[in-house]
C-alpha cells in the first residue's frame, strides 16, 4: 500500500457546529487503516465519506478539478478545512495520484480537449481520441482504464454515478486485477453493490460512529438490492 493510514483529530477542530465538524462520524479522535489494494466507504448521503475522501485527496497533496465559475447561494468558509485535522501515514513516501469526481469529470474532460487543440498526443493517454465524442460512460471508461495502469493513488468518489451495470462490472474488472503489477492503490466511496463486492477489498460504513469495517453481505445496500430483486412488490405495493 502508498498510503498507510489516515489519523483524524478532533482537538484541532475550529468548531464543533458547522459542517462538516459536526458530523457524527468525525466526532471522536480514530485511525483508519488501508490494508488492501481498494478500500471502500460505504453509507448514507451525508454521512461524511465524500467529505473524508475529498480531505484526504486534500491531505496527499492531489489536485481535484474544479469549475471555479460557478455561483453559490451560501458559502461555507470551513467545509474545505477538514483536511488540516487529519494526518496521514505513507508506506514508503509520497506518490501521484487522482481524484475523480463524476460532477467535475466533464470540466477536467473539456480542459483535455482544449490540451489535445496544441497537442493531439495528450489524447494518446486517454484511448486515443477526445474524451467529448464518447457517451459520458464511453469516456469514463476510457478514462479509467488509462490512467489506472500508473503507479499511484487513486480516490474515486461514487465512480458508478454515470455507468451502466455493465459498466460497473467492467470498472470492477480494472479494480480486481489493480494488484496485477500496476502498483495502483484506490479508495472509493460509493453507493454500488456491484462494487461493493470487489474480491478482497476492506469496506468502511460510515453508518455509525466510529466507522469501522462491515462485510459485503452487511451492508444496508446489498440488503436492500437483494431484498428488492427477491420480493420487489413488497417495496411497491400502495401506501
Amino acid at each position: 500500500m502508498h498510503l498507510e493510514n489516515v489519523t483524524i483529530h478532533p482537538d484541532k477542530y475550529p468548531l464543533r457546529d458547522r459542517y462538516p465538524f459536526n458530523l457524527p462520524v468525525f466526532s471522536q479522535p480514530q485511525s483508519i487503516p488501508f490494508t488492501t489494494t481498494v478500500t471502500l466507504f460505504v453509507g448514507e448521503n451525508g454521512t461524511g465519506k465524500s467529505t473524508l475522501l475529498e480531505a484526504l485527496a486534500q491531505s496527499c497533496g492531489i489536485h481535484i478539478w474544479r469549475d471555479e465559475s460557478r455561483s453559490r447561494f451560501e458559502y461555507n468558509p470551513y467545509e474545505d478545512q477538514f483536511h488540516r485535522c487529519l494526518s496521514v501515514t505513507w508506506t514508503s513516501g509520497r506518490v501521484p495520484g487522482s481524484y475523480f469526481g463524476s460532477a467535475i469529470f466533464h470540466h477536467f474532460a473539456q480542459i483535455l480537449d482544449e490540451w489535445a487543440a496544441a497537442d493531439p498526443v495528450q489524447l494518446q493517454y486517454f484511448g486515443g481520441k477526445s474524451l467529448l465524442t464518447q457517451s459520458h460512460g464511453q469516456s469514463l471508461l476510457s478514462f479509467f482504464r488509462s490512467r489506472y495502469r500508473l503507479k499511484g493513488l487513486y480516490l474515486l468518489d461514487e465512480p458508478e454515478t454515470a455507468l451502466s451495470p455493465r459498466s460497473q462490472i467492467d470498472l470492477l474488472e480494472i479494480l480486481t486485477n489493480a494488484d496485477d503489477g500496476r502498483d495502483a492503490q484506490f479508495i472509493i466511496a460509493t453507493h454500488s453493490p456491484l462494487l461493493l463486492a470487489c474480491p478482497g477489498a476492506v469496506i468502511y460504513s460510515f453508518d455509525a460512529a466510529p466507522i469501522e469495517t462491515v462485510a459485503y453481505e452487511e451492508t444496508e445496500h446489498y440488503r436492500i438490492y437483494k431484498s428488492f430483486m427477491e420480493n420487489r412488490r413488497r417495496f411497491l405495493r400502495p401506501r
